[in-house]
């Protein structure tokens, strides 16, 4: 009997436990939030959409980070693996050289780098803090340009160095390292997927505007 009221006892403080440390499962990202609420309305008006699953969507975003001496320095392969996880908030997968490179000296199946793919929650909350801090902190920073989409709905763009992140410590690093960053959306055209990116606060420069052609009489 006093082993079976242990037993009660135990599994009573476990379910205690579990009570009172709740998993937020509703959890929306802000920027997810502003998509459903902002971003779907004002694209539906602009390319006036029949139906709500025709609206363009981010899908993933991608970053590359490449490590040149990654085969003859192990460490700063780890140190960039390192610096992506707490960039991106997952673990990334190394990159290996699809082909020998002679000038280089790296052959097929060399590390070369690593890279990471965000989706779902993870995404919105990477791209509400590249939008909101870590671009703005980019030394000289005037907006980034229009014509870096890849004319399939994808955006592609350079950072030069990983200290834009609040994530990195700077008296911590090795060296200044840059990276790709790859933003994939189910938009059909540029212009769709500009303006996808504009309603969430990314900063493009402005499209310029085609001017009309004057034709002088004589």
């Amino acid at each position: 009997m006093a082993q079976e009221s242990k037993t009660v006892k135990n599994k009573d403080r476990k379910a205690k436990k579990k009570t009172t440390h709740p998993i937020t499962v509703n959890y929306i990202p802000n920027l997810q939030n502003r998509y459903i609420n902002d971003v779907i309305p004002s694209l539906t008006k602009r390319f006036n959409y029949m139906n709500i699953m025709e609206v363009p969507k981010l899908t993933t975003i991608s970053i590359n980070m490449g490590v040149g001496d990654a085969k003859v320095n192990p460490k700063a392969l780890e140190s960039a693996v390192d610096e992506l996880t707490r960039i991106s908030g997952q673990k990334p997968m190394i990159t290996l050289s699809k082909k020998d490179i002679s000038n280089f000296k790296i052959r097929r199946g060399f590390p070369v780098g690593c890279k990471v793919t965000m989706r779902g929650n993870r995404m919105y909350e990477f791209f509400e803090r590249l939008i909101t801090v870590a671009l703005p902190r980019t030394r000289d920073f005037r907006g980034l340009s229009f014509k870096s989409f890849d004319k399939r709905g994808n955006f592609n763009f350079g950072v030069r160095e990983q200290i834009i992140f609040t994530e990195i410590n700077y008296d911590k690093i090795d060296s200044i390292r840059g990276m790709d960053i790859n933003i994939t959306t189910t938009a059909k055209s540029d212009d769709e997927a500009y303006w996808l990116l504009k309603e969430f606060g990314f900063p493009l420069i402005e499209k310029p505007q085609k001017s009309e052609q004057t034709i002088e009489v004589a």
